[in-house]
This record gives structure tokens, sequence and C-alpha cells, in this order.
């Protein structure tokens, strides 16, 4: 966060104390211009009846001196030598000299010329942050009672001189306090102003950091539907690297433009839908101020991500069932499933026996599953990797796959194209994931001619430099909807009535768990593919 400075400045950085060098250049602009104004006053063709009484040659005389010395304090100050502080005293007690001498030229103090070094008073003590001030004034005071003292001595003196001159030393007394005076205020209201543009500062820049690292996409629209602020979440919703202040909402994203304009009229509470690209987004609208014209505040969310923070709470509750599950189902379940299994053996049972007993098999098989699957859900994350080698590993899977299943040799095959190094996974989750794809091929991947057909496949991407390895489980069969694609890994999504709905799921939550990319893609020419990416740690072989 920033600080406010303090009144006197921060000693670490001497170039903010008073008098700055701008005030000092300023102070010299401001000299330089008196002075011009001085050499046209005392100019015999401007006005001849103050040049009357005015003693030309000594007031030329000191002109001269005084800018003379007003030019050297500007090579001092473009030199930096002396210092600040220095030069302004300098400079002011020259002023004081000069005007009381020019005065003095000019016939005294009915001349009028003692208010230049009221001015001269006044800019010391704004300059000298009010120090010094009355030292100024007394200064000042003494000069002037000296010229009239020096006057009325050499019998030019007038009679209500010094009368006149102890007014003008008050004078000057005043301008020195209320000029401290308004520079001390004018340095608490400075004050004030730098605390108040600090504790901005700093929430404008809380204010960004929190935008910025808001899961939901913002965007900042002003009245021309022009891009002013993108936080990082939006960019990526809207597949962006970067958000150039200015740019029309119809390039980054025409949809959403088309929506804005839409919703502009009147603007609607409720949050809709809006397609970009592969996604779908949430969005709903918020004016800056009473008109369109003020620009609108746009929040954007991912429907995916929504869903699957919606399926994770409905998941988490699940979970907590679970032990519940095992002693209150499980159990009275195996004791259906035995009782069952020792009443088929009376050889004296009807077919109409049969066939309830049947029916009592079919169904405990299927509640069985269902417990087996919200098992699996709770022990995902128990993860216990260990170095495999895919290609030995796929060997004994299939081979066991297909003797489970009793599947002939060509209905599960396996094709190795590459062998992998050695990669680190669990193998009890990479049974589980791949078991899972099979039997969901087995039930999904046959047609009206022939059974299931699944193809496993080895291989690696294609990245030459750092290839991953990949398995691949196809089938034959007539492939998935594209209107249900992206619901397959949601979590009791099923298009039959005796299934589940957790194979696929599970699959994708034990894919993730092992650092393992589960995707789904058409098989040509017609049928699925599931590919696994192991993105895991890849290790040697081990050394035996």
């Amino acid at each position: 966060m920033q600080q406010a400075p303090s009144r006197h400045g921060n000693p670490s950085r001497p170039a903010a104390l008073h008098p700055t060098w701008s005030a000092l250049r300023w102070l010299f602009l401001f000299r330089l211009v008196l002075l011009g104004g001085l050499l046209l006053l005392f100019s015999p063709l401007v006005n001849e009846v103050f040049t009357e009484t005015v003693d030309l040659p000594l007031a030329w005389l000191i002109l001269a001196v005084y800018g003379v010395l007003v030019l050297l304090s500007g090579i001092a100050l473009a030199a930096r030598r002396p210092g600040r502080a220095s030069q302004v005293h300098l400079a002011i007690y020259l002023d004081i000299i000069a005007f009381t001498l020019l005065m003095f030229a000019s016939g005294g103090i009915t001349s009028g010329l003692g208010l230049l070094i009221g001015v001269t008073i006044a800019a010391g003590a704004l300059m000298m942050e009010g120090r010094l001030a009355l030292l100024f004034a007394a200064l000042a005071t003494l000069a002037v009672l000296t010229a009239e003292m020096y006057a009325n001595l050499h019998g030019g003196g007038a009679a209500t001189g010094y009368t006149q001159a102890g007014l003008l030393g008050v004078l000057f007394f005043t301008v020195a306090l209320l000029a401290h005076i308004l520079y001390r205020r004018v340095r608490a209201a400075e004050a004030t102003v730098a605390r108040h543009s600090v504790d901005l500062a700093n929430l404008t820049t809380l204010n960004a950091y929190v935008i910025e690292h808001l899961d939901m996409g913002v965007l900042v629209v002003d009245g021309e539907r022009r891009i002013r602020l993108a936080n990082k979440a939006a960019l990526v919703l809207l597949n962006q690297t970067k958000a150039r202040p200015g740019r029309p909402l119809a390039q980054m994203s025409p949809s959403l433009h088309a929506w804005f304009t839409q919703q502009l009229p009147i603007v609607q509470q409720d949050r809709t839908t809006v397609r970009h690209g592969a996604r779908t987004l949430r969005v709903s609208m918020k004016l800056l101020g009473e008109t369109p014209a003020s620009g609108a505040l746009i929040y954007l969310q991912d429907t995916q991500e929504v869903d699957r923070i919606a399926q994770q709470i409905k998941l988490a509750a699940l979970g907590t069932l679970t032990a519940s599950i095992a002693h209150n189902i499980r159990n009275p379940l195996s004791a259906i499933t035995h009782a069952s299994q020792l009443f088929a053996e009376d050889k004296q049972l009807s077919e109409e026996d049969r066939h309830l007993l049947d029916i009592i098999r079919r169904n405990s098989a299927r509640i069985d599953e269902t417990v087996r699957s919200v098992l699996q859900l709770s022990s995902r994350n128990q993860i216990d990797p260990a170095p495999i080698d895919l290609a030995s590993w796929l060997s004994d899977l299939v081979e066991e796959f297909r003797e489970t299943h009793r599947l002939a040799e060509n209905r599960c095959t396996l094709t190795i194209e590459v062998r992998p190094e050695w990669v680190e996974v669990d193998a009890r989750h990479l049974q589980q994931i791949l078991a899972n794809l099979c039997e969901n091929a087995l039930v999904h991947g046959d047609t009206e001619d022939q059974p299931a057909r699944i193809q496993i496949r080895l291989t690696q991407t294609d990245d030459a430099q750092h290839p991953l390895p990949v398995i691949e489980v196809s089938d034959e069969g007539p492939g998935i909807d594209e209107a249900i694609v992206q619901d397959i890994f949601n979590p009791f999504f099923t298009t039959k009535s005796t299934g589940t709905g957790l194979g696929l799921y599970i699959a994708r939550e034990l894919a993730e768990t092992n650092g393992i990319g589960l995707s789904h893609e058409p098989a040509k020419p017609h049928g699925s593919r599931f590919r696994l990416v192991f993105g895991a740690r890849l290790n040697p072989a081990p050394t035996h």
C-alpha cells in the first residue's frame, strides 16, 4: 500500500523538500517580469510626470545592479549552487534592499514602491514554509525606516514620513503573518488531499486485484460498446490472450455483442446464456449509470463450471451416505442374495417361482452395482502410484477382461504401436478406468448385425519433443449423439434404463486424480473412441 507523505516531506527523498527547484524557477521568472516592469516604469518615455520626482541616474544604477544580480541568480539556479534555502534567502534580501533603494530614489514613502517589498515578503514566507517570515518583515521595516531617517537628515523627507513608514512596517508584518497562516492552511489541505489520493489509489489497486482474481468473468463496456476492462477469467472464457482497452466488443465476441445490443433497451436482471465457440456462457449485465451511454458491467460464467460445482456439492452430500449404505444396504442385500441362492437349490420349485427368483437376482445385482459405484466415489482420492510398464500391463489386463466376460479374441483386441517409458500411476485406478470404458463399449458398441467389438490401442501424442503415452478404447457401434455428448461424463447420466450413470463419471474422476486426461471423440467411420493421455510424471524403467 502507498503511504501519504508527511508534512515535512520524506527524508529519504530530499527532492520533495520545500522549496523545490520548480518553485525557485517560478520565483526567478517573477523577478524577471518585475525587473522588466521597473525598467518600463522608470523610462522617461512612459511617464514623464512620475520621472520628474525621481533621481533617474540613481534609479537606473540601482536597476542595472539589480538586473545583473537577478541574472546571476538565474545562473546559480541552473547550476543548483548554492542550496535552495540559501538561494531564497539571497533573493529576498536582495529584493528588499533593491526596492528600498528604488523607493528612496523615487521620492520616499509617497512613491508607493514600498508595496513591492510587501510582495517580496509574501513570496519569501510562502517559499520558506512560513519560516523566517517575521525576520523578512523586520528587515524590510528597518530598511524603510533607515531610508526615511536618511531622507529627513538630508532635508528631503516628508512631514508624515515616519508615520507612513510605521504603517508600512505594520503592513509588512501583517502580510508575513497572513502568508504564514495561508501557507499552513494550504499545506494542511494538500496533506489531506494527498492522504485521500493515497487511500483512493490503494482502494483502486485492491479493487483491481479482487476483480483480476475473481473466478467469474468481468467485462466493463462503455457506451460505444468498447472494452474498457476485462479480468483474467473473462479472457479465458472468451479464448483471448489479452484485452486492449478500446477494442470493440464485436471483435472479441460477436455473440456477446449481439446479446448486449439486445439487452440495452431494457436491461433484464435475469441471467441468460450465450454461446461462444464451444462454451455456453451464463451472462448478466448491470448498467454503470442511469443510461446505457454510461456503460455496463457484464458478468460471465461457464455453465459447465457451474454445473460441475453443483455436482461436487451433490456428490459431497452423497459421500456422507457411503458408510450408511455399506452397513444398511449392502449387508441386507448380501443376505437376500444368499437366501435366493439357497432357495434356488430346491428342485421342487415351479417355473413361476424360478421366474421370481430371477427377478430377485437381477435386481439384487443392480443394487449391488450401484452400491459398489458409490463406494468407489468415496475412495477415488486414495491414490497409491507406482511405476508400471504399460505394454505388459495392458496385455495382462486385456487377457483378464476376455476371460471375465467370456469374449473371443477378435472381440477385444490390443494394438501396441509404441512401447513408452514406464509411467507412475495407481494400477488399481487405471484398471477401474479401463474396465469402465470397456464395459461401456460392450453395452453401447453393438449393432444390429454384429456384437460389440473393442479395440484397445497403445500409442503416443504427436509432440516430437515431449511425447506422452496414450491409450485409446474404441468400438464400432453407432456412436454417441452430438446432443448428449457433453453430458456423458456427468454423474447419473445414462441412456439405458438398467444403468447407474456413474461409470464414465468415475472413470474421469479417477483419471484426473492420477493426472490422466480422459476425453471422447467420434471414431471413423462410426463408433466412439475414448483417449487416456498420461500427463503424470514419466519415470525411467526401474532397475532390477
